[in-house]
C-alpha cells in the first residue's frame, strides 16, 4: 500500500524552463533519458541558478504537463516574477492534491521514485479521487543526512 495524503492547497504559480519530451508516452526509459539530459543541461548552463534567483522559497519543481498535445517537462520555481526567456508560467489550481513524500540519493532518483509511487501505486489506490490532467510536479524541498527529500503533488478531484 502506498503512503500518501490528500491535502488542500491554494493556487500557486511556477515559472519554468522546459523541453518537449519526444519519446512515446509508453517508453519509460526514453522519457527518463530525455528528462535526465534536460536536467543535466539546466544544471550546467546556469538556467537553474537563474530560476533560483527569482524564487519565493527553496523548492525546485520538476513539472510535467500536456500542452497542445505535447508532453512537456519543466524545471521551475514558485514565484510571482517573470524572466524574459522563460518557457512557461504554469498555474496550479486551488484544490485537493494527492501528495507522496520521499527521499533519495539525488534529485533525479527522488523524482523517479515519487513519480513511480504516485502514478503506479497511490493514484490507483485512492479510490475516492481521480487525476483528470493538468500540471503535476515533483517538488525537491531540501537535503538532510546526505539525501534529497521532497514530495509529488498531483491535483485531483473527488469522484
Amino acid at each position: 500500500m502506498a503512503d500518501y495524503t490528500l491535502e488542500e492547497k491554494d493556487s500557486f504559480t511556477v515559472l519554468g524552463f522546459g523541453t518537449e519530451l519526444k519519446s512515446d508516452y509508453t517508453d519509460y526509459a526514453g522519457i527518463m533519458k530525455e528528462k535526465s539530459d534536460f536536467w543535466n543541461a539546466v544544471n550546467q548552463d546556469g538556467t537553474l541558478d537563474t530560476l533560483k534567483a527569482v524564487a519565493t522559497n527553496d523548492y525546485i519543481f520538476l513539472v510535467n504537463e500536456a500542452v497542445n498535445n505535447k508532453m512537456m517537462h519543466y524545471a521551475g520555481v514558485m514565484t510571482e516574477k517573470t524572466l524574459p526567456d522563460a518557457t512557461r508560467v504554469i498555474q496550479f489550481p486551488k484544490g485537493e492534491y494527492l501528495v507522496v513524500k520521499g527521499e533519495a540519493g539525488s534529485s533525479e532518483e527522488l523524482s523517479n521514485l515519487l513519480t513511480g509511487i504516485a502514478f503506479g501505486q497511490a493514484l490507483p489506490e485512492a479510490s475516492d479521487v481521480a487525476y483528470v490532467g493538468g500540471p503535476n510536479a515533483s517538488v525537491e524541498m531540501g537535503q538532510r543526512n546526505g539525501k534529497v527529500f521532497g514530495e509529488m503533488w498531483i491535483p485531483v478531484v473527488r469522484k
